[in-house]
């Protein structure tokens, strides 16, 4: 399951630290969080697909370890981040 090239740069855009950004940490976690929205509304109509739930998992460790490597350095962008996002830690 992945997002519309739209919704893809919407992300992009709303979350850019400078304009063409498209690789800093919060970019990413940005697109990895919409992803894995669009994945867990999926599962709520086909919850035996597992092999995609092995992708959701994926994305999910892959942004936990984007979001502790934002978190060694640099606090504020974390936390700003995350509030952000609306995730919980």
């Amino acid at each position: 399951m992945s997002i519309s090239a739209e919704k893809k740069q919407e992300v992009i855009s709303s979350n850019a630290r400078a304009s063409g950004d498209t690789g800093s940490p919060e970019v990413q976690v940005a697109i990895l969080t919409s992803r894995i929205l669009t994945l867990t509304e999926h599962f709520k109509a086909h919850h035996k697909d597992n092999h995609s739930r092995r992708g959701l998992l994926m994305m999910v460790n892959k942004r936990r370890s984007l979001l502790d490597y934002l978190k060694r350095k640099d606090v504020d962008r974390y936390n700003a981040l995350i509030a952000k996002l609306g995730l919980r830690k």
